[in-house]
């Protein structure tokens, strides 16, 4: 088993950034968790949620183009409130209160996955070795899309830029109905990343909410609406959702010109410190897009999300500009593209090139 180990020696970068972002707060006299904005954020995505899920079940109308925009609105209803609740609960930086990060993080549940086999996916996995290939289960795609040269080229990848974000549709049911049984059953979370030993009541909850899920979106709803309307129903919410994660995880990760690190002995040593590490692997995008950012939770703003996770995502803007001012200074290159369009080309293009190459 591959072990990967940052640069510890030296970490000059992430000091300086850590003691900025903290005279910010002690100066402004503001907790690093969410505020009176995500919490009305948190109301009013819920809100939504439950009208739509409340029309389509029980109050169904007749036309079925309106039940298939519906269904397409409550799957991205489902993506923004992993964008802002579950995931800011799951990082513990929704509030001071722990009950409630939890209750937020258990949104994931209720989407169909679980929080505490994501949770070691991707808190530790993920924001730990971003981009490297056995341990950031992220880019782990094989055999359908080629994320890096590390990776096997096939011929299909190819033509990865055209089928790729079709694909990405796919993913949501994918992860709920195949990905985390096998996390569960082989104990492992990533190629290199054993998972740690459930215990009983972790083995109850991942049985109860994926009964929960299925009871919610699929049982009732084949009752109340019929069989075959309740299947189109949750295909068309389910892929809408997935497509939308799919799309915003990628373009903050899977881009020109993104790092990838393939390690090839058993210690592979990153001669960057973590944080440095950070920055070469992500970019953040259209942080001026109010609306944009409102729907994200933050995850636009992902380089200040990789660099301080624990701290709530309504609080990036503020940090991007201390995160870019230390770049500037330690003479680092801060990745961002302007627009969300920009940053869904550079992810086809790179696409295309590494399935090409």
């Amino acid at each position: 088993m591959i072990q990967v180990k940052f640069n510890t020696q030296s970490q000059p970068f992430f000091q300086a950034l850590r003691t900025r972002t903290d005279q910010y707060f002690k100066t402004n006299e503001i907790s690093t968790k969410g505020d009176s904005r995500l919490y009305w954020k948190t109301a009013i995505l819920s809100i939504t949620f439950v009208a739509i899920y409340i029309t389509l079940v029980f109050l169904t109308p007749e036309s079925n183009w309106i039940n298939l925009i519906l269904c397409s609105l409550l799957g991205a209803n489902f993506a923004a409130i992993g964008f802002n609740m579950m995931h800011d609960g799951a990082h513990g930086s929704y509030s001071d209160n722990k009950f409630l990060n939890e209750s937020m993080g258990f949104t994931l549940n209720i989407m169909g996955g679980n929080m505490y086999v994501w949770k070691q996916k991707h808190n530790e996995n993920h924001h730990t070795f971003t981009n490297i290939e056995g341990h950031d289960d992220d880019i782990n795609l094989k055999p359908f899309l080629r994320m890096h040269e590390g990776q096997q080229k096939l011929w299909i990848h190819r033509y990865q830029h055209f089928y790729g974000v079709f694909m990405y549709g796919m993913s949501l049911m994918f992860w709920v109905f195949y990905q985390d049984f096998k996390r569960y059953f082989t104990g492992q979370v990533a190629e290199h990343t054993n998972m740690r030993k459930m215990k009983t009541s972790d083995h109850l909850i991942f049985w109860s909410s994926k009964f929960l899920h299925i009871l919610l979106f699929l049982l009732i709803p084949m009752y109340t609406v019929g069989v075959v309307a309740a299947i189109v129903g949750y295909i068309t919410m389910s892929y809408v959702c997935g497509i939308i994660l799919g799309i915003v995880f990628q373009m903050a990760h899977v881009v020109e010109p993104t790092s990838f690190v393939t390690p090839t002995n058993g210690i592979e040593t990153i001669e960057d410190e973590w944080a440095v590490h950070q920055i070469k692997t992500t970019f953040d995008f259209a942080t001026k897009n109010k609306v944009v950012c409102w729907l994200l939770g933050g995850l636009n703003f992902q380089v200040e999300h990789h660099l301080f996770p624990r701290v709530s995502h309504v609080h990036y803007p503020a940090l991007r500009k201390i995160v870019r001012e230390t770049c500037d200074e330690f003479s680092i290159r801060y990745h961002e593209f302007p627009t969300v369009l920009k940053a869904f080309r550079s992810h086809l293009s790179y696409l295309r090139t590494i399935g090409r190459a």
